[in-house]
């Protein structure tokens, strides 16, 4: 056993998996095409050898015994071949036996290369949650920013995932649109939309914040896209969650990137999250200042 976990670059995980064990089983991400992120552009995407792998979950075993969580990295850990990927989660159950659930991103195209009987598999042998970005519902922007999907795909996707038994978490972004008013509400309310249709578990709301050395930073550089105003910013998120049915199921908008914290459980909590935002719009409710915003 080595004296440390292996990372190698930035270990980036969602918001409510803070408090997992990160085991880096991939670098970098598979698509890393998308116009916005700069998570990954230092890393080739590689799966980790089997053996760092293992080492990491016996140090893990040793140090991490309070941590009731596993979080795969890099990009999208789901795109791991199944037979690697149950080598994973198997040597998981049987050296941290305490770890109730395991979790990943996801995209797409590696949801789209596991059959319906393996996400069951992986499910039944400790995957219980996916985050999968869908930023927006928007075909003509999804074309934009590069996602390398369609919205009914997504959809599709998103409803395997469910079907399977896996819980979804869903992220999308403010503000990816631009501030053209017409396109704002066109993307809120096509999000919203796939949102109803896909029904996830959890859907966490980002504000698109400009990284440097991306394609849309330097969009931005020349002129082609301008940010949200904080008004504009809560007009959209409005929309969005007003567009949003879900059967039951939570709607975020507390990550650090946002001027509005909102926690909502759809749909009972729907009318009290609009209120909220009305507020703040109103000039009532005070918003995060833009020094206190972060990635």
């Amino acid at each position: 056993m080595e004296d440390g976990m292996h990372y190698e670059g930035n270990c980036i995980r969602p918001p409510s998996e803070a408090y997992s064990i990160l085991l880096q089983v991939t670098l970098g991400c598979s698509h890393n095409k998308c116009t916005f992120c700069g998570a990954y552009t230092d890393k080739r995407f590689t799966i980790k050898d089997d053996k760092i792998i293992l080492s990491d979950i016996l140090f893990a075993s040793q140090v991490m015994k309070r941590q009731d969580r596993v979080f795969l990295m890099d990009g999208d850990a789901l795109i791991i071949p199944q037979k690697r990927l149950m080598w994973i989660l198997d040597r998981i159950r049987e050296h941290l036996p305490w770890v109730k659930r395991v979790g990943t991103y996801a995209n797409a195209k590696g949801i789209k290369m596991k059959s319906p009987d393996d996400l069951k598999t992986l499910r039944e042998n400790g995957l219980g949650i996916l985050y999968l970005g869908v930023e927006t519902g928007d075909d003509a922007l999804l074309k934009k920013i590069r996602k390398g999907s369609t919205s009914r795909h997504l959809i599709n996707m998103g409803r395997k995932v469910r079907e399977a038994g896996i819980k979804l978490s869903v992220t999308v972004l403010l503000g990816i649109a631009g501030n053209n008013p017409a396109l704002s509400l066109q993307h809120a309310g096509a999000t919203g939309d796939v949102l109803s249709a896909m029904d996830p578990n959890y859907v966490g709301a980002l504000t698109v914040m400009l990284i440097p050395r991306t394609p849309l930073y330097d969009e931005y550089k020349r002129g082609e896209f301008q940010l949200l105003n904080k008004r504009e910013t809560l007009v959209e998120l409005r929309e969005m969650i007003a567009h949003t049915h879900l059967s039951r199921g939570m709607f975020f908008s507390n990550h650090a990137s946002n001027y509005l914290p909102i926690k909502a459980r759809l749909p009972r909590g729907k009318d009290t999250a609009l209120a909220q935002i009305d507020s703040a719009l109103a000039g009532d409710i005070d918003l995060r200042p833009e020094w206190s915003r972060a990635l």
